[in-house]
C-alpha cells in the first residue's frame, strides 16, 4: 500500500491525542494510587499508635491491680501493717518503670463516719475535701488517701468520695470489682488533663456473683493510678520516628455528642483522618484515637513525572514512526520524481542522440564531399600554388572533423556510452603514424620530435588502437601548440621496468639525479607526474606483476615537452571539460579545451591513470598508464594486411652495421631504436673523432654513419677530416646527417640529409634510396595501387550525388568496377539474386527506404534464395554490405550489426579507408 503524506500526518495527530489522554489517565490512576497508599499508611500508623498506647495502658493497669493485692495482704491482713507511707513511696518509685503510663499511684482507705475521729487521731491529720482542700463534711463514709507515690504526695488526706465525679467512679469500682476510669479532668499540680484508674481492695476474695452489699461490706479501700494523658501520649509518640508527620488526638467519647479531648488539637493541613478505637478495660468509658497527617497531600510528582515521561516517550515513538513514514513517503515521492526524471532524461538522451546523429550527419555529409573532392583534386595536375591551396583546405576540413569528433566523444562520455574495442595492433606503427601527423608542424618550428618504445614491449598488442592513438595525439597536440623550442619526446615502457629502475636508483642513492634531456633543455621531472599511481604505490618486490606470468601488458607512456608550462593556478582544473588555461591561450592557440578531459576518461576505460608535472617556462610532462593484452599467437601477416603503409621492409638491411654519432645519449638511443627496427646493428659514439677511429681502426665493416647535425656543424675542420678518413676505407660507409627542419645544406662532402622525426618506414625508404638497396623482387617499392581491387564489382548506394562520386572515385583508384544507385529500392533491385556484385557500400539515411530496411530486405531475399535451392551460387549472392554514414554514435553501429550489415565506414572517409574495409572480404 502506498503511504500518503496527509494520512501519515492525521495518524500522528491522532497518536498525540491518544498519548495525551493516556498521560492524563495514567496521572489520575497514579494519583489515586498515591492517595490510597497515603491512607493505608495513615491507618497503619494510627492503628500502631493506638495498639501501643492500649498495650502499655493494660500493662500499667495490671500492675496497679497487682498492687491492690499487695496492699490487701501486707496492710489489711497484717497487724500491725507492714506498709506505711515511706514504704509505699519507695516501692512505687522503684516499680514505676512497670507502669509506663502512670504519673502516680495512691491508696485511699474506707473509713466510716464512726471511725473518723479515731482515724484522724491515728493519722495525725484531718480528712479534707478534694475540691476545697478543707475539712471534709460529715457523711456516712470517707475514702481518704493514706499512701501516695511521691509524685502525687499532695493528695494524702484528701477524701476521694468528696467529689461527685470521683465518688461515682469509686463507688462504681467497688460495685463492679474491676478497674474503673474517671472522665478526663485537670490534675491539681500540673493542670494537665488526666484520668484515674480505680480498683477496689476487698478484705477477702469475693465470688464473681457477689451482691452489692457483700462488696460494700468487704471493701477495705481503693487503689488508684493517675494517668497524665498528654504526657503519656507525647512520650509514646517520641518513641516513633515519624511522630512529626502525624497529628494524633485522643478523645473520650463516652458522651458521643460532646467528646472530650484528652490529647492533641484539631490543627492539621490534611482533611483525611483515621479513627482507631482504644479499649482501656472500662466498658462504660469509650476512647478513640484520631490521626491525620500534618501536611496536606503533596503534589504527586511521581505520578506527574511518570505520566509526562510516558507522554514524551509515547510522542517520541509516534514521531519516530511519523518521521519514518515521512521518509518512506518522501522516498516514494523521490522515487516517483526520479522515475519521471529518468524518463525525461532518457527521452532527452534519445533526443540528444538523435540531435547529435542529425547534426553529425548533416555536417559530415558535405564534409565528405569537400574532403573527397579535394583528395581527387590532388590527383590532378596542379601547380605548386594550387597544391598549397588544396592542402590548406584539406587541413581546415580535417580540423573541423576532428572538432566534431571531440564533441561527440564528450557527449558519449557524459552519457556513459563510450566503449573500447579490442583489436590487434602494432604499437610502434601507431607511434610512427602519430609522428608523421605532427612532423610538418615540428619541422616548421624547428623543434625535436621523437618517440621511443622499450624493447621489452611485444610487437603486437590487443586493445583499442584508435583510442590509444587519440590519447597520445591529444597530448602531443597540446605540446606542439605550446612548445617553440627544444623538443617533444614520447616514451613507452613496461610499468615493471620503470619500477625496477626506480628501485635501483634508490639503492644507489640516485633518485634525485637529473638526467640529460633529448635536446639539452631542462625538463620537468617525469617521476613526479606519476606520484600516487596505484601501479607504483601497490607494487611489492620486483616482478610482482611481471608480464611473464600473465597476458596483461601494463604500459606507462610519457609525453615530455620543453614548452611554456602550465601556470600553477590553472593546474588544478587542467582536466576539466571546456576549460582553458586562459582566454589569451584560446585566442593564440585555439582548441575547445576538452582534449585532456576525453583523454582522462579514455585512460580510465583502459584501467589506467593519468597525471602530469609542469613547471612554468620549463615545460610539462604528461604520463598515463594503460592495460593491454599480449597476443603472441597472432600472425604478423594480418597486421601487414591492415597496416601495410606503416610496416617498413627490414629484411634488406639484415647484417648491416650503422654507426651513430651523437653527443646526447638520449637522442642517440632514439636513433638506435629506429635503426634496430630495420634489423641493423648499431655502434654508438659521442663525437666525430671517436667515430673516425671506429671506422678506420675497427674490426667490423660500418655500412652507414648517421651523424647529428649539432655534432656535424660544431667543427667544420673535424668534419672535413672525418669525410677524408671515411673515404679511404676499403668500403666507404654512406654518410647521413639527421636534421630537424628543411633547408639545411652541407659544404663538406655530400652526405644524405634525413629530416626528423625518425620513423621506421621513412628511415627505410631514405636508406634504400641512398644506398641503392632493392626489395626482395629486385625493384624499389612500387606505389601503384590500381590493381588491388581489380576484377571486383562494387555497388555504391547513396542519395547524395557528391558522396556517390567521391566513393566511386576512391574505389576506382584501386581498380574496382563501381556501380552507383541513389535509393534503397534500387539497391534491392540490383542485389536480387542472381547478381554479380562482390560488395556493397550503403548509406543509412536515405529517403523512402533507409539503409537498415534495405539491408533487412536484401538479407531476406538471400534467405529465400537458400530455401529455394540455389545453394551452388549462395556464396556469391551473400554479398558483404558495409554501412557508409555520417552517424558515428554507438546506437547506429549496434543497429548496423542487428540488421545484418558486415562493416561500418564513417564519413568523411578516405580512399584508403574504403579499401581497407572492403579488402577484408576478398581472399584472392
Amino acid at each position: 500500500m502506498k503511504l500518503k503524506s496527509g494520512w501519515v500526518r492525521r495518524a500522528f495527530y491522532s497518536w498525540i491525542l491518544v498519548c495525551t489522554l493516556g498521560g492524563l489517565y495514567g496521572f489520575w490512576r497514579m494519583s489515586i494510587h498515591a492517595c490510597e497508599q497515603r491512607k493505608e499508611s495513615l491507618i497503619s500508623m494510627c492503628d500502631e499508635r493506638a495498639r501501643m498506647l492500649q498495650d502499655q495502658f493494660n500493662v500499667s493497669m495490671n500492675h496497679i491491680q497487682a498492687m491492690s493485692i499487695l496492699i490487701k495482704t501486707f496492710h489489711h491482713n497484717m497487724n500491725p501493717s507492714a506498709i506505711d507511707q515511706s514504704t509505699f513511696a519507695r516501692y512505687t518509685e522503684r516499680t514505676s518503670f512497670e507502669r509506663p503510663l502512670t504519673s502516680g499511684v495512691a491508696y485511699a482507705v474506707r473509713v466510716l463516719h464512726s471511725q473518723r475521729e479515731q482515724f484522724e487521731k491515728q493519722q495525725g491529720w484531718t480528712i479534707k475535701k478534694m475540691d476545697t482542700l478543707q475539712q471534709s463534711l460529715v457523711q456516712e463514709e470517707y475514702a481518704p488517701v493514706i499512701f501516695a507515690q511521691d509524685t502525687i504526695a499532695h493528695v494524702i488526706s484528701l477524701d476521694v468520695l468528696s467529689g461527685k465525679a470521683n465518688r461515682e467512679n469509686v463507688l462504681r469500682a467497688r460495685e463492679s470489682g474491676k478497674g474503673v476510669l474517671t472522665a478526663p479532668f485537670r490534675l491539681l499540680k500540673t493542670n494537665r488533663l488526666g484520668v484515674i484508674l480505680t480498683f477496689a481492695v476487698y478484705k477477702r476474695n469475693l465470688p464473681s456473683n457477689a451482691t452489692l452489699d457483700q462488696r460494700i461490706q468487704a471493701t477495705d479501700g481503693y487503689l488508684g493510678g493517675v494517668f497524665d494523658v498528654e504526657s503519656l501520649v507525647e512520650k509514646l509518640l517520641q518513641q516513633l520516628a515519624s511522630e512529626k508527620a502525624v497529628v494524633v488526638n485522643v478523645y473520650d467519647t463516652t458522651n458521643s455528642t460532646h467528646p472530650i479531648v484528652m490529647y492533641g488539637s484539631n490543627i492539621s493541613g490534611d482533611s483525611f483522618s483515621h479513627v482507631s478505637t482504644l479499649n482501656f478495660g472500662d466498658p462504660l468509658r469509650k476512647h478513640e484515637m484520631h490521626c491525620r497527617f500534618k501536611q496536606k497531600l503533596p503534589w504527586p510528582w511521581l505520578a506527574f513525572n511518570t505520566s509526562v515521561g510516558g507522554f514524551i516517550i509515547c510522542v517520541l515513538l509516534g514521531y519516530i514512526f511519523y518521521a519514518t513514514c515521512n521518509r518512506v513517503v518522501k522516498a516514494e515521492e523521490d522515487r516517483d520524481k526520479m522515475t519521471e526524471l529518468k524518463k525525461r532524461a532518457e527521452a532527452a538522451d534519445i533526443a540528444k542522440s538523435q540531435f547529435l546523429a542529425t547534426v553529425s550527419h548533416e555536417i559530415r555529409t558535405p564534409m565528405n564531399g569537400v574532403l573527397g573532392m579535394l583528395h581527387m583534386l590532388m590527383d590532378t595536375d596542379l601547380d605548386v600554388t594550387q597544391q598549397e591551396y588544396v592542402r590548406t583546405a584539406q587541413g581546415s576540413g580535417k580540423a573541423l572533423v576532428s572538432l566534431i569528433n571531440e564533441v561527440l566523444d564528450q557527449a558519449k562520455i557524459e552519457a556513459g556510452k563510450l566503449e573500447l574495442e579490442a583489436s590487434l595492433f602494432d604499437l610502434r606503427a601507431v607511434l610512427d603514424d602519430i609522428l608523421s601527423l605532427f612532423s610538418e608542424k615540428s619541422q616548421g618550428k624547428g623543434i625535436e620530435l621523437a618517440a621511443y618504445v622499450s624493447d621489452e614491449i611485444p610487437e603486437l598488442l590487443i586493445g583499442d588502437a584508435g583510442r590509444f592513438r587519440q590519447i597520445i595525439t591529444n597530448l602531443m597536440g597540446n605540446s606542439i601548440k605550446f612548445t617553440e623550442k627544444g623538443h617533444i619526446y614520447v616514451t613507452v615502457h613496461l610499468v615493471e621496468d620503470v619500477v625496477h629502475s626506480i628501485q635501483i636508483d634508490k639503492e644507489l642513492g640516485m633518485e634525485n639525479v637529473n638526467t640529460l634531456s633529448l635536446s639539452g633543455f631542462p625538463v620537468a621531472d617525469s617521476r613526479r607526474s606519476w606520484e600516487g599511481f596505484k601501479a607504483f604505490s601497490q607494487v611489492g618486490p620486483i616482478g610482482s606483476f611481471s608480464s611473464s606470468v600473465t597476458d596483461v601488458i601494463n604500459l606507462i607512456v610519457s609525453v615530455e615537452d620543453t614548452g611554456e608550462g602550465i601556470p600553477l593556478e590553472a593546474q588544478s582544473r587542467i582536466f576539466t571539460p571546456f576549460m582553458q588555461v586562459g582566454p589569451s591561450v584560446s585566442r593564440r592557440h585555439g582548441g575547445t579545451g576538452i582534449g585532456l578531459s576525453i583523454s582522462k576518461c579514455l585512460v580510465g576505460l583502459m584501467n589506467g591513470q593519468i597525471g602530469f608535472v609542469s613547471i612554468p617556462k620549463i615545460g610539462s610532462t604528461f604520463t598515463f598508464t594503460a592495460l593491454f593484452t599480449n597476443s603472441t599467437d597472432c600472425k604478423i601477416q594480418q597486421l601487414n594486411n591492415n597496416n601495410s603503409h606503416s610496416n617498413p621492409p627490414s629484411s634488406e638491411f639484415q647484417g648491416m652495421t650503422a654507426l651513430i654519432i651523437d653527443p646526447r645519449s638520449v637522442r642517440a638511443k632514439v636513433c638506435g631504436y629506429h635503426i634496430q627496427r630495420l634489423g641493423i646493428r648499431i655502434e654508438l659514439v659521442s663525437d666525430l673523432a671517436q667515430g673516425l677511429s671506429t671506422i678506420t681502426e675497427g674490426n667490423q665493416i660500418i655500412n652507414m654513419v648517421l651523424i647529428e647535425q649539432e655534432e656535424w656543424d660544431r667543427d667544420s675542420a673535424m668534419s672535413s677530416r672525418f669525410v677524408d678518413g671515411a673515404s679511404r676505407v676499403g668500403v666507404p660507409p654512406k654518410l647521413f646527417i639527421l636534421v630537424n627542419s628543411n633547408g639545411w645544406t652541407s659544404g663538406i662532402g655530400n652526405p644524405t640529409v634525413i629530416i626528423k622525426p625518425l620513423r621506421a618506414s621513412m628511415l627505410a625508404a631514405s636508406l634504400q634510396r641512398a644506398m641503392g638497396v632493392t626489395c626482395r623482387n629486385g625493384e624499389l617499392p612500387s606505389l601503384s595501387v590500381g590493381h588491388l581491387l581489380g576484377g571486383k564489382k562494387i555497388l555504391i548506394v547513396d542519395d547524395n550525388v557528391v558522396n556517390r562520386t567521391v566513393a566511386a572515385g576512391a574505389l576506382k583508384k584501386y581498380g574496382a568496377d563501381v556501380v552507383c544507385v541513389s535509393s534503397g529500392k534500387e539497391a534491392i533491385s540490383k542485389l536480387k539474386p542472381p547478381h554479380e556484385f562482390d560488395a556493397c557500400f550503403m548509406d543509412i539515411q536515405m529517403p523512402e527506404m533507409d539503409g537498415f530496411e534495405a539491408t533487412k530486405k536484401i538479407r531476406e531475399m538471400e534467405r529465400c534464395a537458400k530455401r529455394e535451392g540455389f545453394v551452388d551460387n549462395l556464396s556469391k549472392w551473400d554479398v558483404p554490405i558495409l554501412a557508409m554514414t555520417a552517424d558515428v554514435i554507438q546506437a547506429t553501429h549496434e543497429e548496423c550489426v542487428r540488421c545484418g550489415m558486415d562493416g561500418y565506414v564513417s564519413k568523411p572517409f578516405e580512399a584508403e579507408q574504403l579499401y581497407r574495409e572492403v579488402s577484408r572480404f576478398f581472399h584472392s
